[in-house]
């Protein structure tokens, strides 16, 4: 009985998935930016937002910082963006 019920929906997924073939990464575009990629440029971002905390603390520039969250947001911004213009720009 438990074949009868699985056949229908193996056959209609075999189907369905017919289209799908292996053309290279998996990149495609959302909204004018293509998937992995900014994924990849946020990391970079984030990675040296976390380094530059590290830098500023031991210098002692963080404890003048009046608004270090938006301070380092910032700069993890600026980054994953300019990281996005060298590689994947125009």
């Amino acid at each position: 009985m438990l074949r009868s019920l699985i056949r229908p929906f193996g056959i209609s997924s075999a189907l369905l998935l017919g289209g799908c073939a292996v053309q290279g990464a998996p990149s495609f575009s959302l909204v004018g930016a293509y998937f992995p990629d900014w994924m990849l440029c946020g990391m970079i971002g984030i990675a040296v937002a976390v380094t530059l905390r590290v830098v500023f603390v031991l210098t002692g520039l963080d404890a003048i910082l009046s608004l270090r969250l938006f301070t380092y947001l910032s700069l993890g911004v600026i980054t994953a963006l300019l990281a996005w213009l060298i590689w994947f720009g125009p």
